[in-house]
């Protein structure tokens, strides 16, 4: 587990490469094209990088990172609803161990044709949009905590709709990936809250 050091800067690097390399795909081959180079460049990744959330004796280091096959029924280029900054739950704080008190802003809310999910603004230095999802799979099929979708201070992002402008981003379940906490207790993440369940169970992304 990285905490500050030219290792972890490249693994940032190479993970927000990663990501403008999928919107890339999407945008010139196709998103089920842009997932198959997800799925295979995070499987190195995990594999040999020394940052790598997957402990040494990790049998997915070997076996690749169990990803379900790419369903083109969720992927959405959706409009996002301003958020209602009167609201008392406008503000999440989450307190953990490796980063104190992490404090959020909902930025807005997406919805879907599973559901509504709010997407929330990290409001540290730099800030970033954070998209975490928990469905009805979460502890039975997938990582119990829910999974992450977007979360662009670590590059995770899916980009908007070119034809949308910047009010619209690109919701595709089939990128939900666990935080680092799924591997490695010694993590302590962020969850998803009460506005990012969807009450079906979503069998995309990556599973338990």
């Amino acid at each position: 587990m990285g905490t500050g050091s030219l290792t972890l800067l490249d693994y940032r690097r190479r993970v927000a490469e990663l990501y403008a390399d999928v919107r890339r795909a999407a945008a010139e081959r196709g998103p089920a094209r842009a997932h198959e180079l997800w799925r295979t460049a995070r499987d190195e990744l995990y594999a040999t990088h020394p940052d790598s959330p997957l402990a040494a004796d990790d049998a997915r280091r070997r076996t690749g990172l169990p990803v379900a096959p790419y369903d083109p029924d969720l992927r959405w280029e959706l409009p996002v609803e301003a958020a209602d900054t009167s609201r008392p739950d406008h503000e999440l704080r989450v307190t953990t161990g490796t980063d104190g008190e992490v404090v959020f802003h909902r930025l807005g809310r997406a919805t879907t044709p599973l559901g509504s999910l709010d997407l929330w603004w990290l409001s540290g230095y730099g800030g970033g949009v954070w998209l975490p999802v928990r469905d009805a799979s979460s502890g039975t099929s997938t990582y119990g905590g829910g999974r992450y979708l977007l979360d662009t201070v670590k590059g995770a992002d899916l980009g908007g709709d070119p034809h949308g402008g910047d009010r619209h981003v690109v919701v595709d379940l089939n990128f939900l990936y666990n935080p680092s906490c799924a591997y490695d207790p010694a993590w302590a993440c962020p969850l998803a809250p009460p506005g990012n369940r969807l009450e079906a169970p979503v069998e995309a992304g990556e599973l338990s």
